[in-house]
C-alpha cells in the first residue's frame, strides 16, 4: 500500500480511482467488508482501490469536547489498512480548521474529482462532509454526474449472519466498540475488530502493584486520545520494543483510591522483573475483575495476587477455546 500524506504531490491517475472516504477508526470487519467491496469494484474498472482518511479524526476540531477516543492511532491504522491486503493507496488528508470550514462542493471539486481523479466513490449512507455537513451523498451524486464518477451510499455492516448481538446491539461500529469498551467487554469488541484491541505506548517504573509483585510491573503511558477499556483487571498479552509477546495481566485505573497513576499497568506472567522500557504493544483479551480500589493496604495486596492468578486462568482457557 502506498501512502501519500501531501494531497498535492498526489500522482495523477489516467484510469482514476475507486475512492472510500471515512475515519476507519479500528479498521474493524464492517470497514474491511467495505475494502473488499472497493477492490472488487476497482478492479472491474482497471483503476486503484484508495482510501481518503485524515491526520486526526474530524470531530477533534469541529467539536472538540465530545470527540470520541481513537481506537487506534494513526500509524496503527495504516498498518491495519495495509495488512488487509485490499487497499492500493491511501491519502492522509490534514483536517483542520481551514478544512473544517471548507464548502462541501470545494471538497468534491478540487479533492475527489481534481486531486484523486475519483471514478467511482464509495461512502456510508449517512456520509456528511464540508463546512457545516452541508455535503451528503446525494450532493455527491449530482456532482458526480457533472464531473464523471459514481457513487455508492452503504449502509452500516451488518453482523456475519446478518443479525444483532444479544443485547440488540448496532451492527459493526467503531461507535459500538467504543461503547463495549466503556463496559469492559473486551471479547465483544474483539469480535467486531476482528482482533483483540490493542494499545501502544512507551513503558515506565510501575505503580503500587510494583511493590506487590516484587517489582515486576511496569506502566505504558498510552496517548492520552486512546481509548482504553473500563477499570478494572484484565488478561491479554504485552509485545516489548523486540517485538516478543508475552501473557500479562493488566490493570486499568489505580491500584488504590487516590493513587495518581497512568491508566496502563502490566505484570508479564512468570517474570520477576518489571519489563524493559521502549515502546510496547498491550492487547486485551478478558476481564477478570471490574474496578474495585482497594480500601486497604491488606485488601491491594491480595487483589494484585488474585488478578495475577485469574488472568493466568483466563489466558488458558483462551488457548482452549482457540484449540478446539
Amino acid at each position: 500500500m502506498i501512502v501519500h500524506r501531501d494531497l498535492a504531490r498526489v500522482p495523477g491517475a489516467a484510469a482514476g480511482r475507486a475512492v472510500t472516504i471515512g475515519a476507519f477508526d479500528g479498521v474493524h470487519l464492517g470497514h474491511q467488508a467495505v475494502l473488499r467491496l472497493v477492490r472488487d469494484l476497482a478492479r472491474a474498472r482497471g483503476c486503484a482501490a484508495t482510501v481518503l482518511t485524515f491526520d486526526r479524526h474530524p470531530a477533534e476540531v469541529v467539536r472538540p469536547d465530545s470527540a470520541p477516543k481513537l481506537l487506534t492511532t494513526l500509524d496503527q491504522k495504516l498498518e491495519l489498512l495495509d495488512a488487509t491486503g485490499c487497499v492500493d493507496e491511501c491519502v492522509v488528508l490534514t483536517f483542520d480548521e481551514a478544512r473544517s470550514r471548507e464548502p462541501a462542493e470545494e471538497f468534491v471539486a478540487e479533492v475527489l474529482a481534481g486531486a484523486l481523479a475519483a471514478r467511482l466513490v464509495v461512502v456510508g449512507a449517512d456520509f456528511h462532509f464540508g463546512h457545516r455537513r452541508h455535503g451528503d451523498v446525494p450532493l455527491l451524486q449530482r456532482m458526480g454526474a457533472e464531473l464523471g464518477f459514481e457513487v455508492l451510499g452503504l449502509g452500516l455492516v451488518a453482523s456475519p449472519d446478518g443479525g444483532v448481538a444479544s443485547d440488540g446491539a448496532l451492527p459493526y461500529s467503531s461507535t459500538r466498540v467504543r461503547a463495549l469498551l466503556a463496559e469492559g467487554d473486551v471479547e465483544a469488541a474483539a469480535a467486531i475488530l476482528g482482533r483483540p484491541h490493542e494499545v501502544r505506548g512507551p513503558v515506565g517504573p510501575g505503580g503500587e502493584r510494583a511493590r506487590v509483585l516484587g517489582g515486576a510491573t511496569a506502566r505504558v503511558a498510552v496517548p492520552a486520545r486512546t481509548c482504553l477499556p473500563a477499570d478494572g483487571a484484565y488478561a491479554g498479552t504485552f509485545t516489548d520494543a523486540g517485538g516478543a509477546e508475552r501473557p500479562a495481566a493488566l490493570w486499568v485505573g489505580p491500584a488504590v483510591p487516590g493513587e495518581a497513576a497512568p491508566p496502563l499497568e502490566v505484570h508479564v506472567l512468570g517474570a520477576a522483573a518489571a519489563p524493559g522500557g521502549g515502546p510496547a504493544t498491550v492487547r486485551f483479551t478478558r476481564r477478570v475483575r471490574a474496578a474495585t480500589p482497594a480500601a486497604s493496604a491488606g485488601e491491594h495486596v491480595a487483589a494484585a495476587r488474585d488478578d495475577v492468578a485469574a488472568a493466568r486462568a483466563a489466558l488458558a482457557r483462551a488457548a482452549g477455546d482457540r484449540g478446539r
